[in-house]
């Protein structure tokens, strides 16, 4: 890991206020935290039979929180003391940059755009222990074609042989074909599904098209849920993963 250990960014508040809410580092011991430690261990048995290297996380709709689970389950992850990369592939509505208070200047796009530069240039370590990010650099005027490029798939090869865990935040299934492309590349692909807000039509619809190109569904974290008895939704944040035998 020498190779990307750059100087460590401080994660300003004021900088959390544009990205997303990054609990698990902020607040460790709460409840939501320690939800989504469940979901890390849920998703590391959902795939005993083979060791996932490449993860996806995406929603069937905007704002439904998936790069809020992409982020905090990353960190999460680092917790065993993992080398975790994060990878910031929405190339339309970017937000890992702002949650780690990185900068955009270079990121996915320059590594697929200009074969000078170099991953030590554009990945860098967050303030987080074991945590590097991958920010999506400018925003291009063809995404989907270069994340279907070869050199995407070259790309994601040296970064699986780089990191214990590679991350990738996408955006949502059924707005672009982006998440499709990528859900065929990597080891597991997880569904953010906010209850009361996600129409199960659209969950559904999104279902079927990760499934028409053979995606590896692991299963559905359901955010927002309201718990019982309280008055209020479970944390502000997230009830559960349920596995793909769990969603009918």
């Amino acid at each position: 890991m020498a190779l990307f250990r750059r100087k460590k960014k401080k994660l300003e508040t004021t900088s959390m206020q544009h990205g997303v809410s990054l609990i698990t580092v902020n607040d460790p011991t709460s409840v939501v935290s320690e939800q989504f430690r469940t979901i890390r261990t849920n998703i590391q048995f959902s795939a005993v039979a083979s060791k996932l290297k490449t993860l996806l996380v995406t929603s069937a709709g905007p704002s439904e929180g998936k790069s809020t689970v992409s982020a905090n389950l990353a960190a999460t992850w680092t917790a065993q003391n993992t080398n975790v990369l994060i990878v910031d592939a929405d190339l339309r509505r970017p937000t890992v940059h702002r949650t780690f208070g990185l900068s955009n200047n270079q990121g996915l796009t320059t590594l697929l755009t200009n074969p000078e530069v170099k991953l030590d240039q554009v990945i860098m370590q967050t303030a987080v222990n074991h945590l590097y990010a991958l920010p999506s650099g400018p925003i291009p005027p063809n995404p989907a074609e270069l994340l279907g490029s070869e050199r995407m798939d070259k790309l994601m090869q040296i970064l699986k042989n780089s990191f214990d865990l590679v991350l990738f935040d996408v955006p949502p299934v059924i707005s672009v074909t982006d998440a499709q492309i990528m859900a065929n590349k990597v080891d597991g692909v997880i569904l953010v599904t906010p209850q009361g807000l996600a129409e199960k039509g659209a969950v559904m619809k999104s279902k079927e098209l990760l499934e028409a190109v053979h995606a590896n569904i692991l299963g559905v974290i359901m955010n927002r849920v309201h718990a019982e008895g309280t008055g209020g939704y479970y944390g502000g944040y997230y009830g559960g993963y349920y596995g793909t035998d769990d969603k009918k």
